[in-house]
């Protein structure tokens, strides 16, 4: 690791000593304070790993209390920081105390280079293992699958359905508004295909002008066109023993549905301007944000083209409906954009932590990446604000942590779908709920409901 990579900050007010540890950590940058408000509002800037501090800081140099408050407020911003406490001869007491209260280890004075170069070292290798392997931990957490982030029950429903089918080569539709990432459980369905070590071939059907994707598609023999000077084969052929994945099925041409159709049923091809049929081996995904049905019901799509691309269609949430999905990408492209940006901040405000609980996140997963690297480059301090996502907070109050304010809220709005189910008739009200009229009255006084 080189210097910017491992950072130091020594809080000890004795110009003496300041100078001596200075020059201890040639491999580090070194930060230096003397005094509690300087040592805060440099972790702030610099967000060292490590912490050297001495215990006995101005105003109340021959005390604790000062060295003690700078230890309880480092670890309330960044609890995994390793602060060494720099003690004297007589003072094991006190060191004793600050490891009780979250302190990393001591060391006693004088200051010999050698060792406290050593302390310093294997705090630090603590702090970049358990760095690792909080990483790896959040990875599995959140990625269901390859590429995936998320723990939400209904994006580990659409995970478990991949994993299932990926084993056949059955026909797959994936249905999604834009943005919910339908090319990644593409990519992650062929990887987990007998088919992984062929190549999954994409082509957007939307992307290409009409009359060149038949080409595309099929490919084409010399001579067959104005420029089409050699032999060329098409996305599908280069496909062969692979996945092809035809993005925004939907899109294509109704013309070259019929041949599309063609190619499903008899897996052959033929290039355009050739009459060779050639035969072709490929599982193939398909996806498209459009309504199919209502294409069907308009003329624009084929039916029996529907059917055929549609033997198991799975249906991609989008993000607004990912209960607690939004909050872990948000961090995960956090840790991401920080670390293609060489920055270290540490993470949400209380108002953008709102914030993204409640946007409804129309872009899906393309919105919130993007979202998140604007901030990260625009970031000026270590949390990301509501500025920085450029998001207007919702006015409505996300929902709370807190167990029993989570029951309550549960218990009012189900009395109150039971009265509107019931035409505010007590009596069958409380039968819905399962629960005495008196129960139920009692529940309406907690609550400030009436039946009228």
């Amino acid at each position: 690791m080189n210097a910017t990579n491992k950072h130091l900050l020594i809080v000890e007010d004795d110009p003496g000593l300041q100078s001596q540890m200075r020059w201890c950590f040639d491999d580090y940058e070194v930060t230096i304070s003397g005094d509690r408000t300087d040592a805060i509002s440099q972790f702030r800037r610099h967000q060292p790993g490590v912490v050297l501090l001495d215990l006995g800081l101005p105003p109340d140099p021959g005390g604790v209390t000062e060295g003690l408050a700078t230890l309880e407020q480092i670890l309330s911003m960044a609890p995994t920081t390793k602060i060494i406490i720099v003690t004297g001869d007589n003072d094991r007491t006190n060191a004793v105390k600050a490891i009780g209260l979250g302190a990393y280890d001591f060391y006693q004075k004088p200051v010999d280079p050698e060792i406290l170069v050593l302390v310093v070292d294997r705090a630090y290798r603590v702090k970049t293992l358990e760095q690792e392997n909080q990483q790896l931990l959040c990875a599995q957490q959140t990625m269901p699958l390859e590429g995936i982030i998320g723990a939400s029950p209904q994006l580990l429903k659409v995970c478990q359905t991949i994993e299932k089918i990926a084993p056949s080569d059955i026909t797959t539709l994936l249905l999604g508004a834009s943005g919910t990432g339908k090319e990644l459980f593409a990519q992650a369905l062929h990887a987990l295909s007998p088919r992984a070590k062929e190549k999954i071939i994409a082509i957007n059907c939307a992307a290409i002008p009409d009359n060149l994707l038949e080409s595309e598609l099929f490919g084409y023999e010399k001579g067959a066109f104005t420029g089409a000077a050699k032999q060329t084969p098409g996305k599908i052929e280069l496909a062969d023993g692979g996945t092809l994945f035809l993005d925004e099925i939907g899109d294509l041409p109704f013309e070259l549905q019929a041949k599309l159709l063609r190619f499903l049923q008899e897996r052959v091809i033929e290039r355009v301007g050739g009459r060779t049929e050639i035969p072709i081996d490929v599982r193939i995904i398909c996806a498209t944000h459009q309504n199919l049905a209502q294409h069907i019901d308009e003329g624009r799509f084929r039916e029996d083209l529907y059917y055929r691309i549609s033997e198991i269609a799975i249906d991609i949430p989008p993000l607004k409906d990912r209960e607690g999905d939004p909050l872990i990408l948000a961090k995960a492209f956090l840790d991401r954009f920080n670390r293609e940006y060489n920055k270290a901040i540490r993470g949400f405000d209380k108002a953008a932590l709102s914030a993204i609980e409640s946007y409804d996140w129309p872009g899906n997963v393309r919105e919130i990446e993007s979202k998140l690297k604007r901030a990260v480059i625009m970031a000026e301090g270590s949390q990301i604000t509501l500025d920085d996502l450029q998001l207007v907070q919702a006015c409505e109050e996300p929902l709370p942590l807190n167990l029993k304010l989570v029951r309550e809220d549960a218990e009012r709005k189900a009395i109150q779908r039971a009265l509107g189910h019931t035409d505010n008739n007590v009596s069958e009200a409380a039968k819905a709920l399962g629960i005495t009229r008196p129960t139920l009255y009692s529940l309406f006084e907690k609550y400030g409901l009436n039946a009228n």
